[in-house]
């Protein structure tokens, strides 16, 4: 049982680098630079957890923590993915997009808390969940390896267009909430932030069990998600220019994916150490960026008159 002082005491230190964040974003006016930054914190606050953690959880629990910490961290690469898409969809400019992803990702934090408690609470109530989770990863797999159809990309969702008819929307991204001829609307910005968060609650149905395929210890598994996420906006600042250039990509996180899978429908049978399955995801992540940036895209060449 975690005592509550260290669920509060990691509430308060996310608190602290968030203002911390802040004072890099007034002190530093460059964006990447900023982006740069602010990863690095993000990045050595997870990696600091991990060995606060050795003290209370042993090293098996810092392992654990780090192997859910790897396994969120590469699967909410796929989410930049589809927070690009979004942005490119509604044509929110850049200067708009932190103001999206920074609600998005305090929504993503309230309802990975809440997963995770009803996912644990599932798996020690009903064994056979981890069969249907094992399941669920399966299924995320096979859909990662699918051919995308680019059409997806230009068509506008159709909840877009059925929430348009149920409620007028303002064209404006300066807030989400605008007064226009005497009465409030919703903007594009705010469909936005709502497309952002349906998204991160599609990818929780792949992630949360994924984490728990990795360990049953609640936090663990909540810290590992939370620290994962919160470097999400920095991250997607420095991979946005890159996402289209890791072609292979898809097929690592189809991999870890299918991974993850194996352990919970084996895991009565085999046990896989924490040890292991950081390695595993290390090895496959390496192994498809490698051949990204090794084997690119030919350019397309030029039509000789």
């Amino acid at each position: 049982m975690t005592p509550l002082s260290h669920w509060i005491w990691f509430h308060v230190a996310i608190v602290a680098l968030l203002a911390l964040e802040y004072l890099l974003h007034l002190a530093v006016p460059n964006t990447k630079r900023k982006a740069i930054y602010a990863t690095i914190l993000w990045v050595a606050a997870a990696l600091s957890l991990a060995a606060v953690l050795v003290r209370f959880y042993t090293s098996a629990g810092a392992v654990q923590y780090l192997a859910g910490y790897a396994i969120e961290e590469a699967l909410s690469i796929d989410n930049l993915f589809v927070f690009l898409l979004l942005f490119r969809l509604f044509r929110i400019p850049e200067v708009r997009q932190p103001r999206v992803l920074f609600w998005g990702v305090a929504g993503a934090i309230v309802m990975r808390g809440a997963f995770i408690a009803a996912g644990l609470g599932l798996l020690h109530r009903f064994h056979w969940i981890s069969y249907a989770f094992g399941a669920i990863l399966l299924f995320g797999a096979i859909r990662l390896l699918r051919p995308e159809n680019p059409n997806d990309a230009t068509q506008t969702p159709g909840w877009i267009r059925w929430l348009s008819t149920l409620s007028p929307i303002s064209e404006s991204q300066d807030h989400f909430f605008v007064r226009q001829n005497g009465r409030v609307m919703g903007t594009i910005l705010l469909l936005a932030l709502v497309a952002v968060e349906l998204t991160d609650i599609v990818f929780a149905l792949d992630s949360i069990p994924a984490v728990l395929s990795i360990t049953r210890q609640p936090f663990l598994a909540y810290t590992s998600n939370i620290m994962a996420v919160m470097g999400l906006r920095s991250l997607y600042v420095l991979l946005a220019a890159m996402l289209a250039k890791l072609r292979f990509l898809h097929f690592g996180l189809a991999a870890v994916l299918a991974f993850a899978a194996i352990k919970m429908l084996l895991g009565a049978w085999i046990e896989i150490g924490p040890l292991v399955s950081l390695a595993v995801i290390a090895g496959l992540l390496s192994v498809t960026i490698g051949a990204s940036l090794l084997f690119t895209r030919p350019a397309t060449q030029p039509i000789s008159s």
